[in-house]
């Protein structure tokens, strides 16, 4: 680590060499958690779910279980008869496990993870503890493997965003560094598991604000351990899906007629209205889970206990159809058959996932279960938009040919809307699926999505813009500063005194009681200023009285002050309060270089700047 720490601070701040090093070793580790949280995960939900409760969650076609072979050679056979008070067993303990591991040891790690990250980001310069992505890799694998309702980004995105921070900690950077090795710590981590790097690169840039904005600070190394992440994870594939999308390389679609615009603008309605259930649903139900007068260790229980209640009544409900599971673990299995063949699943059990999958992943996570929203996301909005897409086939179908499309397009709309992520989504919907022929629809769901759920968020830890993260308040500091002038603000029409350079200690006294000028600047016969004295100067002075018609004015002052022009800026003059702990400057003339002006105050410059911050807001709310 010493010799990493001495080659990183050879390079200059600025140049990519630095970032290209530093974020390799990000993409590196994140690819690595990756497998290892995929192998855990197998392997939990082989022996508890598969084993033992007789459940396999089915899989999308490019995520292989390539752990379940080689557990079947050495252990035996997992296809079990299919028992549900098992899988209801086996959820409760889960859910007890995953509780024991983060209120113990990590309570930070509890919920989605994202929002954990995107608060280290804003609210904790950059800073993760490290036992934080240890504990939420354990505890987001028995989560998911023992059928909670949850995805992966969440956990291998603090995963990442913790090692990001720890490598910057350790080597001593700045917290603009370690907040950028985090940031791509989350863009490596989903870029890695969702094989989608040019998506995670755009996630993490833009996951950070719920407003229109971005963290272009971040993009370039999050591209670089995107890409890192993403090779290394999918060295553990077959070679035959090792670059297939997630969701196969069949899904190939084209937008259709201009008439199809308006079916989708019709989803996009739908996605906002089910987006908003979801956002309140989901801290409604966390909200609950808190105020219960139990220990937050077995909360999580109750939660996976009462999502395995509500899959397996679904289940006997819908006549043993194993499709409407997908309110279990991740759904993926059913999502896959909405962008498939939506007919084979039908109306009734596609909406019934999208809706019942909200109070699943509300029960798992908001209990504080450890998952991620962006999988139970694509869920919802893959089952709603198949389920809509059907209903116009249904009753257009001449125009309705194809409703596996509004499947994809509703996974990236539902998902842009309640995360404010609408380029990443976009990006990443289309890189799971392999399928570029949507992307006019997409681009229009999603953007409406985004704009009708205005000031809704899935993420809460979120900031509005970058004006509004303490990350970038001293960037928007200077910026506003640097634009203001000391002229503008100090007042040339307030009286001040002058101290001659021969007035006596005991005449200065007196001038001080008739005053409530704090600073005086002393003057010589020329009324040029020589020095400059403060009245906690005098003070020194004032319980000797024999010193009072020995001292002046040229015993007191300093001639070693700081001042300002009319021209300079307030960052400037800023700067130069700030370094000797002064509240007024003596501003002198450009012209006669001895001749002051006045004072300008330290809170006048933070008024102006409170002004223009203000006017400023004003005006980006504004549009």
């Amino acid at each position: 680590m010493f010799f990493l720490r001495k080659l990183v601070h050879t390079f200059d701040l600025l140049t990519s060499g630095k970032w290209v090093l530093l974020a390799t070793l990000v993409g590196i580790v994140a690819g690595l958690a990756g497998i290892v949280f995929q192998i855990l995960s197998q392997i939990v939900s082989w022996f508890g779910l598969g084993r033992i409760a007789g459940y396999h969650p089915p899989e999308p076609i490019g995520e292989p279980e390539f752990i379940s072979p080689l557990l079947e050679i050495w252990i035996g056979s997992a296809h079990a008869e299919f028992s549900p008070l098992w899988l209801l067993a086996i959820m409760t303990i889960g859910g007890l496990v995953s509780g024991f591991l983060v209120f113990t040891f990590a309570p930070e790690a509890e919920g989605h993870g994202t929002d954990a990250a995107i608060e280290g980001f804003h609210q904790k310069r950059g800073y993760i503890s490290p036992r934080i992505p240890i504990i939420k890799l354990l505890a987001s694998a028995v989560t998911l493997g023992t059928g909670g309702s949850g995805g992966r980004e969440g956990p291998i995105a603090q995963i990442g965003a913790g090692f990001g921070s720890l490598l910057g900690t350790q080597l001593n950077l700045s917290s603009r560094d370690r907040r950028v090795l985090l940031a791509a710590g989350i863009g490596a981590g989903v870029g890695a598991v969702f094989r989608a790097p040019l998506a995670g690169a755009l996630f993490a840039a833009e996951i950070l604000y719920k407003d229109s904005d971005v963290e272009t600070d971040v993009l370039v190394p999050a591209a670089i351990a995107s890409i890192v992440g993403y090779t290394v994870f999918t060295q553990t594939l077959p070679e035959d899906i090792r670059f297939m999308p997630l969701f196969g390389p069949d899904l190939q679609h084209t937008s259709g007629s201009v008439l199809l615009m308006i079916p989708y603008a019709v989803l996009s309605i739908a996605l906002a209205i089910t987006g908003f259930l979801y956002i309140k649903s989901f801290y409604g139900t966390t909200a609950l889970f808190h105020r219960l007068p139990l220990p937050r260790h077995v909360r999580p229980a109750i939660g996976a206990f009462l999502t395995g209640v509500v899959g397996i009544g679904l289940y006997y409900a819908f006549d043993g159809r194993s499709e409407v599971l997908a309110v279990l673990a991740t759904g993926y299995g059913t999502l896959q058959m909405a962008v498939s063949s939506a007919g084979d699943v039908g109306i009734p059990i596609l909406l019934t996932v999208a809706l019942v999958k909200i109070l699943t992943t509300s029960l798992t996570i908001g209990s504080g279960g450890s998952g991620g929203v962006f999988g139970p996301s694509m869920v919802i909005g893959g089952c709603l938009g198949g389920a809509i897409g059907l209903a116009f086939q249904s009753v257009w179908p001449s125009l309705v040919t194809e409703p596996e499309a509004f499947a994809i397009v509703g996974m990236a709309g539902f998902f842009s809307g309640v995360a404010r992520a609408p380029i990443s989504t976009i990006v990443m919907v289309h890189e799971l699926t392999g399928d570029y022929g949507l992307l006019p629809p997409t681009m229009l769901v999603s953007t409406l999505c985004f704009l009708l759920l205005h000031g809704q968020t899935i993420y809460v830890k979120q900031v509005p813009t970058r004006l509004d993260s303490p990350a970038h308040r001293g960037d928007f500091l200077v910026d506003i500063l640097a634009g203001l002038k000391v002229d503008g603000i100090f007042r040339r029409d307030r009286p001040f005194m002058t101290i001659p350079e021969s007035a006596s200690l005991d005449d200065i006294v007196h001038r001080l009681a008739e005053s409530h000028q704090h600073y005086f600047p002393v003057v010589d016969k020329n009324d040029e200023m020589i020095g400059i004295f403060s009245a906690d100067d005098v003070r020194a002075y004032i319980f000797d009285s024999t010193l009072w018609k020995l001292a002046n004015a040229r015993d007191v002052m300093t001639t070693e002050f700081v001042s300002v022009l009319p021209d300079d800026d307030l960052n400037h003059a800023m700067r130069r309060f700030t370094a000797l702990n002064l509240d007024e400057l003596p501003v002198m003339d450009p012209i006669e270089s001895t001749k002051i002006l006045g004072f300008v105050r330290r809170k006048e410059a933070i008024a102006a700047y409170n002004r223009r911050l203000a006017e400023h807001k004003k005006r980006v709310e504004e549009g």
